[in-house]
């Protein structure tokens, strides 16, 4: 039995789903998406991950002909579709939301999937017990006066470059990106905190993706009264700082342990880290820590 995705009005089984050469998407990059993840079967913020997506397809004019409840409810019928199969492997999923500019003239018929892709135990994992090994890359952040960050899209070969560039530094590590400005901005799909004297510091987003998992941190770490600031940071604000992380919607927050090889605090993950990691289990109703860990890699 295989995972079911939604492919332009139709369930096909994950393995066996095809889209043409000539989409728009494959030639042209012409295709933005996002994504969120399960917690036991429940898609967590669904609705904010969403009015996201439609931002983004508005600001690229691909219309989907579909409304965003539409797009939810469909999005609940390929959770459902999958739970039997979920539960048989006893993990959770990202759930992807992917419009392109389809086959022929831009609009006409756009390529419309909503994918799954199951968590199993990522490369990453042990990071949760040790810290990231992250390197800060020689290839930056687009500008945003040339592509905007707030658009969650798959124009994404600079990201494939930091990543080479972090794997031939060790083939665990992580990429790091600056803006052209020299300013910290965001790994591979995933922003990214430090904590410098008990404040935790998060990039500006002029260069940023606004991320979901972002402002669930900043939420929380409110309620748990620790100040959060956006400002710009440096590299220098990075070496020296008391704790960092990163955040996206596969893993939740992944501690930092090493940047370029020096030693970021004196422990991954460090009390700040550790909190927010307790509150976001606690508000999901589960430990994300051992879930990943305990998952065959």
């Amino acid at each position: 039995m295989e995972y079911q995705i939604w492919l332009n009005g139709e369930f096909v089984e994950r393995d066996k789903a095809n889209v043409s050469l000539l989409d728009r998407g494959f030639r042209l990059g012409d295709v933005v998406f996002d994504t969120s993840r399960t917690f036991d079967g429940k898609v967590f913020r669904l609705r904010e991950h969403l009015e996201r997506f439609y931002r983004s397809l508005k600001y690229v004019r691909i219309d989907p002909h579909m409304t965003i409840e539409e797009m939810e409810l469909t999005t609940l019928n390929v959770v459902e579709q999958n739970e039997d199969l979920r539960r048989e492997y006893q993990d959770d999923y990202m759930i992807t939301q992917i419009v392109s500019g389809g086959v022929g003239l831009r609009g006409d018929n756009p390529t419309i999937a909503v994918v799954i892709d199951p968590l199993g135990s990522p490369r990453w994992a042990p990071s949760y017990k040790s810290g990231a090994n992250v390197v800060i890359s020689k290839t930056r952040s687009y500008s945003s006066q040339s592509l905007d960050p707030k658009v969650k899209h798959y124009s994404r070969l600079n990201f494939v470059l930091a990543e080479l560039e972090a794997t031939d530094v060790d083939p665990q590590a992580i990429p790091l990106l600056l803006d052209l400005d020299g300013n910290v901005s965001e790994s591979i799909g995933a922003n990214f905190f430090i904590v410098s004297q008990g404040q935790l510091i998060v990039p500006k987003t002029e260069s940023t993706l606004q991320g979901v998992s972002r402002m669930t941190i900043m939420e929380l770490a409110e309620s748990l009264g620790i100040p959060v600031s956006e400002d710009n940071i440096q590299p220098y604000d990075v070496y020296t700082a008391d704790e960092a992380f990163l955040s996206s919607t596969p893993y939740c927050i992944l501690p930092v342990g090493n940047v370029d090889g020096r030693k970021i605090g004196e422990l991954a993950p460090g009390p700040v880290t550790n909190q927010l990691l307790a509150a976001w289990s606690e508000k999901v109703g589960m430990d994300i820590v051992d879930q990943l860990l305990r998952l065959p890699r």
